[in-house]
């Protein structure tokens, strides 16, 4: 393959990708962030203590976390299908990397609000601070640094969930190292599109990382 054309391919598929990734962490984030306090609030010692629905949400996210991701891939095409109107392209893959992303982030979510400490909670309660103002100000104020660093662990994730996308046709590195590197057994984007997935991850960890330890130290 030309330099030029294999250049692009590799910059068309990073750029998929990116926008995958990018968007179902966006929505992860959203989803696994309400979850995630709803399992906390609900739960026996929470604010709004409701053992039922604390119950069936941990039902549904153990769900959830337990379907691998290729399995899920094909189990909700229906869903996929009737949210964006297709089952192919990068847009439909973002359905079910959004799916799989939410109740892995909201475990993530639930151990860090876990871990703020109890004392600091109960002086807020103590002051008279709404449930609103504890979970705003202080649950989620505290758990800043655990946020973070569980998001950059979903956002690596889901790098490695969006190359699985290939197999149904949901471009980015995966599909093209799918239909270029297995297929056509063309070596060189092969490894092209595992050195370019390996580079995206350490950007995010680094990231993620830089963000945690700054927010740790305010």
């Amino acid at each position: 393959m030309i330099a030029d054309d294999l250049v692009e391919l590799l910059l068309q598929g990073l750029r998929e990708t990116a926008y995958m990734v990018g968007v179902a962490s966006l929505l992860a984030a959203v989803g696994g962030l309400l979850v995630g306090v709803a399992l906390v609030l609900t739960d026996s010692d929470g604010l709004l203590p409701v053992r039922p629905v604390n119950l069936l949400l941990g039902l549904v996210v153990n769900i959830g976390r337990s379907l691998p991701f290729i399995i899920l891939l094909v189990a909700i095409i229906p869903f996929t299908r009737a949210v964006v109107g297709t089952t192919i392209g990068t847009t439909a893959a973002i359905v079910p990397l959004t799916v799989s992303a939410i109740p892995f982030y909201a475990r993530i979510v639930e151990t860090a609000l876990r871990e703020v400490d109890r004392d600091v909670i109960a002086a807020a309660h103590a002051m008279g601070a709404s449930r609103r103002q504890i979970v705003g100000k202080v649950l989620l104020r505290e758990a800043r640094p655990g946020l973070v660093a569980g998001l950059t662990l979903t956002m690596v994730a889901l790098i490695g969930y969006s190359a699985m996308a290939g197999v149904i046709g949901g471009g980015g590195l995966g599909d093209l190292a799918l239909r270029y590197g297995y297929q056509r057994f063309e070596n060189d984007i092969m490894i092209a599109t595992v050195v370019l997935l390996v580079v995206f991850v350490q950007f995010v960890q680094m990231a993620g990382d830089v963000i945690a330890r700054r927010l740790a130290h305010r």
